[in-house]
């Protein structure tokens, strides 16, 4: 009988390990912009394996914080039940420990709004069974991935047709004293007007101009959430569109590994009304 049991138990794991290793894997990006390749990682729906050749896929772009890696998503959270409960790609890279995903003016080697935005979207439709157009395309991310996330889609709204914010650092201004900051945006004496200009709450017009669909959350203990409700108020009398949400919590993997399950919610209505869902591709 233990011979037995030892038996269903390996092969248990020997199959749990093949499926999980088919949708969660590690692939290298290469960046002309920045003369390097990055790690991303790849979260591919059950479906994706079961499908015919011809299937293809909404994406959804996530973005990690500051000091954060391609890691953090898939190891501080179960993300990857998303990615079958939506039929969706999961694509998670690596922005750098304190790049702001912005194209740096003052360091020409940090151009991380060119990676995240460009390459590593034409790297994933290159590779990957995706829809390849912008009503199948979401990208948010947490705090500084939060920032990076909308200020991608503002910048490329053919690229982006959904996008999110979960505790983001929409007003950098506010963020001086994070370390490293200074040294992609600049001084922010000498260089006010970039700062200035890149503060997600300074651009709530743009964003409506932008025709993406929005969703922001932040929680009410977090440091984040006023520079957060200014934004949703900005949103609110400019008649922006969005969802906005405070749930409780605080600057945190509980906060945001909750969280993240609602936007990625929105994003697969957000698909579906589009048109864009993997059942409709698959039609």
């Amino acid at each position: 009988m233990n011979q037995t049991r030892a038996f269903w138990l390996i092969l248990t794991l020997l199959f749990t390990t093949h499926a999980w290793a088919f949708q969660s894997r590690v692939v290298a990006i290469p960046s002309v912009a920045m003369h390097k390749s990055l790690a991303a990682t790849v979260v591919l729906p059950d479906q994706y394996a079961r499908g015919k050749g011809a299937d293809r896929f909404p994406v959804v772009y996530l973005l990690h914080g500051s000091g954060g890696d391609y890691t953090d998503w898939t190891s501080n959270s179960q993300i990857g039940k998303l990615a079958d409960r939506y039929h969706v790609i999961l694509v998670m890279p690596d922005g750098g420990h304190e790049s702001w995903y912005i194209d740096s003016p003052v360091d020409p080697r940090s151009r991380y709004e060119t990676y995240v935005g460009t390459e590593v979207v034409t790297y994933v439709d290159a590779h990957f069974r995706t829809i390849a157009k912008r009503e199948a395309r979401a990208i948010t991310g947490l705090s500084m991935g939060g920032f990076g996330a909308l200020h991608i889609a503002l910048d490329r709204p053919d690229e982006f047709g959904a996008a999110g914010s979960i505790s983001g650092a929409v007003d950098p201004r506010g963020c001086e004293n994070e370390p490293g900051i200074d040294r992609v945006f600049g001084d922010p004496a000498r260089h006010a007007d970039f700062w200035d200009n890149e503060a997600i709450v300074e651009n709530a017009r743009s964003l409506g101009n932008a025709h993406i669909a929005l969703t922001i959350d932040c929680g009410v203990n977090d440091s984040l959430v006023q520079s957060n409700r200014t934004l949703h108020e900005r949103l609110v009398e400019l008649g922006v569109p969005h969802d906005y949400a405070e749930r409780p919590g605080g600057h945190t993997w509980k906060y945001w590994a909750n969280a993240v399950q609602y936007q990625v919610l929105f994003f697969a209505g957000a698909f579906k009304r589009n048109g864009s869902s993997a059942a409709s591709a698959a039609a």
